[in-house]
């Protein structure tokens, strides 16, 4: 039975969708105002492996991420590369794609983008406002964070915490610390959007809020994202709901820890980001995410890195040349069921790819031991199984060519044609296959 850790409840708790079989899930998606860094990617990779591992186990998944598409750094962006907001977001959504493939993951079921809701976001402050939770100032519309009890149960604070977390005297005509940005009155020369308060830009809570709202229409069973949006940015959409539409958003709440640069937080202002464009190998940087558990802080360097790329390469070679042993065609559906049933214990304790992982080397140890052709097969198709869940399968495939060319290297070296054996040998080893 699959459990996870709901950073609602401070528990590990028993996975149960609402609707059975079918689980509707929500990640907070890029503001796409530049390339992502590899924190960025971390949830991105994380989240594509809970979709395929609920697959896997027989749930029906609807996933979801938005795009932010409206934002102050958006159309300060704009202006520095003299480009209108449009096509600087198109760019950068098209770049976070590349971004998403060069990780191995996944695009999401619906990437809804913030200006396609606007309309549906008026309406839905004015519900807020006709409710009693909002109020309108010269600058725009406000939430009344003080109206509900609720308000601190994502993050898990108390007002004095949450004014520290804050850490902002009250501004402008808003009425408490803690109430936030529905709808930003503004003058300036960014985009901006009709609304009864007047020209404007929704607030960045509310645009989740909505999309939510409109997509799914109740309470989701999965919303996630980086530990970095507990506050405020999942609390406020939380309360909103609560006040809007009479429930919680979400049933589960998962939050992927942050990956650090060494000892630093890795962000844009301090300079130490290292773009996920500028990766020389996707695949062995999600094995390095996927080889430490979701919720624990990773610190990134570039020697670390290499320790993994490594591993990466250990693992293709030992894989191909198992491949080359067990010839072109074979049962790929004869696993090892005990490999298979560690892998499922571990995953549901809580997504625990660490282990996983470490069982995958396990396995990719005892490949070079076993003698038996039936279990090398079984352990083969297990490991390529479960690689296929995390998305960490090597690209590679074996060809009657390459199985006639090793054919003939071991016939070269029984028959001591040393000159053949050896051409033979490095072109099967140049290609990985040996």
């Amino acid at each position: 039975m699959l459990k996870i850790y709901n950073t609602q409840t401070r528990k590990t708790e028993e996975f149960k969708p609402i609707n059975n079989n079918k689980v509707n899930m929500y990640v907070c998606g890029p503001t796409v105002y530049s390339d992502i860094h590899i924190g960025n990617a971390r949830p991105v990779i994380f989240f594509d492996v809970l979709k395929n591992y609920l697959e896997f186990i027989n749930y029906e998944v609807y996933y979801v991420s938005n795009i932010t598409d409206v934002d102050d750094k958006i159309i300060e962006e704009a202006k520095k590369a003299k480009l209108t907001e449009l096509e600087l977001t198109k760019k950068y959504t098209k770049a976070f794609i590349e971004a998403t493939n060069k990780v191995n993951s996944n695009l999401p079921d619906l990437m809804p983008k913030a200006t396609n809701y606007i309309k549906e976001m008026v309406k839905y402050i004015k519900v807020l406002i006709d409710k009693g939770f909002a109020y309108q100032t010269e600058s725009g519309v406000y939430f009344d964070s003080t109206k509900l009890s609720e308000y601190g149960s994502i993050s898990n604070q108390n007002k004095e915490e949450l004014e520290k977390s804050v850490r902002i005297e009250n501004k402008g005509d808003k009425r408490d610390f803690k109430d936030f940005s529905l709808w930003k009155i503004t003058d300036d020369q960014g985009i901006k959007f009709e609304s009864p308060w007047g020209e404007g830009r929704p607030g960045w809570h509310t645009e989740c809020a909505v999309m939510n709202h409109e997509i799914f229409n109740g309470v989701l069973d999965i919303h996630g994202g980086g530990s970095d949006l507990i506050f405020p940015h999942h609390e406020n959409e939380n309360i909103q709901t609560i006040a809007h539409s009479g429930h919680e958003l979400s049933k589960y709440w998962m939050h992927v820890g942050r990956l650090d640069f060494g000892d630093e937080k890795m962000s844009k202002s301090l300079g130490n980001t290292v773009l996920v464009k500028d990766i020389d190998n996707g695949l062995a940087f999600r094995l390095l995410i996927l080889a430490h558990h979701y919720r624990r802080p990773i610190s990134f360097n570039n020697e670390l890195f290499d320790e993994y790329i490594q591993i990466y390469d250990r693992i293709t070679k030992t894989l191909k040349r198992t491949n080359l042993k067990l010839g072109v065609n074979f049962n790929q559906d004869e696993v090892d069921e005990e490999i298979i049933s560690k892998f499922v214990d571990e995953m549901n304790n809580d997504l625990n790819t660490s282990n996983v992982i470490t069982l995958i080397l396990q396995e990719i140890k005892n490949l070079n031991k076993i003698n038996d052709i039936i279990d090398i097969k079984k352990t083969y198709n297990s490991i390529t199984k479960i690689l296929n869940v995390l998305n960490i399968m090597p690209e590679y495939k074996l060809t009657k060519e390459i199985v006639n060319k090793y054919e003939a290297w071991e016939e070269a070296r029984q028959n001591k044609d040393f000159d053949l054996a050896d051409t033979l040998r490095k072109e099967l080893s140049n290609e990985g296959w040996i």
